[in-house]
C-alpha cells in the first residue's frame, strides 16, 4: 500500500481533457462493434475490450475530477487497480469458448445422445459406437463416429451415408462428420458409445 501514499505530480485538468478524448474514441469503436459482436467471440472480445476502455476513460475523467477538486491524488492508484481487475475478470469469463475451440471440446449446444438417437433410428443403421463430437470453430461442429449397417442393407450404403449426413446437417448443423462403417458380422466387439475402445 505504500504506492498509495507516494504523491506525484498530476494534471487534474489534462486528465479530464484526455480522458474524455479517450472516451469519445472507444465510445463510438464500441458502438460499431456492438451489432456484430453476438455471433463471433473475436468481435466480442473486441466490443469487450472498448467497452471497458471506455469505462477505464470515465473512471479516468472522475478521478481527475478529484485530483482537480478536492486534491485527492491516492484516487489515481486506485483508480487504476480497479481498472486493471475488470479487464482481468473480463479476460477470465470470456477466455472458455476460445479454450473449447483450441482443445477441441465438445460443443455446449449439442447433446450427443441425441445425435446418436436420430442416426440409429435412419433405416438401415444398426448402431452407433465409438462417437467423437468437437468444436471446429466458432460456428462449426464435427462428429466422428462408427456406424455399423444391417448386412441387408449393404446395397443401399451410399444412400444411408446420404441419410445420414443429411440428419446430422438438419437437426445439428453438423456439415463436417466421418463415418466409418462396419457390417454386423465384423463390427468392433465391446465398444464404447463414446471415445476409444
Amino acid at each position: 500500500m505504500k504506492f498509495l501514499l507516494i504523491i506525484r505530480p498530476q494534471n487534474g485538468g489534462i486528465t479530464i481533457w484526455l480522458g474524455g478524448i479517450a472516451l469519445a474514441v472507444d465510445a463510438l469503436t464500441a458502438l460499431l462493434t456492438y451489432s456484430m459482436q453476438k455471433d463471433s467471440v473475436n468481435i466480442r472480445a473486441l466490443f469487450l475490450h472498448n467497452l471497458s476502455d471506455a469505462l477505464a476513460s470515465v473512471a479516468v475523467i472522475i478521478g481527475g475530477v478529484f485530483i482537480l477538486l478536492y486534491d485527492l491524488r491516492w484516487v489515481d492508484p486506485v483508480i487504476t487497480i480497479v481498472i486493471a481487475s475488470y479487464i482481468l475478470y473480463l479476460g477470465l469469463t470470456e477466455i472458455g469458448g476460445s479454450i473449447r475451440t483450441l482443445m477441441l471440446g465438445s460443443p455446449l449446444n449439442i447433446d450427443t445422445d441425441a445425435v446418436i438417437q436420430v442416426l440409429t433410428r435412419i433405416e438401415g443403421v444398426v448402431d452407433v459406437h465409438h462417437v467423437h463430437c468437437w468444436q471446429m470453430g466458432e460456428h462449426e461442429a464435427s462428429l466422428d463416429a462408427h456406424v455399423v449397417i444391417d448386412a441387408g442393407a449393404w446395397d443401399q450404403f451410399e444412400q444411408t451415408k446420404h441419410r445420414l449426413k443429411m440428419a446430422l446437417e438438419a437437426e445439428f448443423n453438423i456439415r463436417h462428420s466421418t463415418l466409418e462403417f462396419e457390417h454386423p458380422d465384423h463390427c468392433h466387439q465391446d465398444t464404447k458409445i463414446y471415445g476409444h475402445g
